[in-house]
């Protein structure tokens, strides 16, 4: 489990192809690495196979993993986003953020708006549906929040404040550039629970859940 509060970024110093699929090492400061750690990469979670605490670690790619991330064009030494996974006594200051990539979507315009900057992406396909105005989102790995959606030009913004800019790999995305999304895991929940009610015909149970919806919309 993730924050989506990013703690570094890494630089991917090696890419190795095999047969079974692709293996990352990738630079670090992390000194408490451990072998089947979980590691968030651009909001994607991987297991550490080996490590040099502080210098460097290595994640595998299984294919699933490869069709919904942008990694099967990754290339030694581009920056990667960060993310030790949440202990349990450490505060909570993102979002829930499993590390399940649920695909990817465009980076479709930057703004430069006073010391912020907005970004503008395009709605991602078959996701369109649990990105709401003013929810979390994880983009790259990055916990934020929906300043603005747009559903009749298909697309959402972000507002990203000069701390987010700097620190993470949003200061390198350009227009035209793909970056993984995670969408609110709640909501996938509550389209599921709404589905089996409707299913078992429990009206008045979808009903109330569609009203609480509304109001937190």
């Amino acid at each position: 489990m993730f924050t989506g509060i990013v703690e570094e970024t890494g630089e991917v110093v090696e890419v190795e192809d095999t047969d079974a699929g692709r293996r990352l090492r990738i630079g670090t400061t992390f000194a408490d690495l451990t072998g089947g750690q979980s590691v968030s990469v651009d909001g994607a979670c991987l297991t550490v196979e080996e490590y040099e605490p502080g210098e460097w670690f290595s994640v595998f790619l299984a294919a699933e993993t490869l069709d919904r991330t942008t990694f099967d064009s990754v290339t030694a030494g581009q920056e990667v986003n960060l993310e030790r996974a949440l202990a349990a006594d450490e505060r909570f200051d993102g979002h829930v953020v499993q590390g399940h990539v649920d695909g990817t979507t465009e980076v479709l315009d930057v703004e430069r708006v006073g010391e912020d900057w907005a970004y503008t992406f395009a709605l991602p396909p078959g996701l369109e549906q649990y990105v709401v105005e003013k929810g979390s989102i994880a983009l790259d790995g990055i916990s934020l929040t929906v300043a603005r959606l747009d559903e009749a030009a298909g697309t959402f913004s972000v507002a990203i404040i000069p701390t987010t800019y700097h620190e993470t790999t949003l200061s390198d995305t350009e227009p035209g550039e793909a970056v993984h999304v995670e969408v609110d895991v709640f909501a996938k929940y509550v389209e599921r629970m709404l589905g089996m009610a409707e299913r078992d015909g429990a009206d008045a149970d979808v009903d109330a859940v569609r009203e609480a919806l509304g109001e937190y919309r």
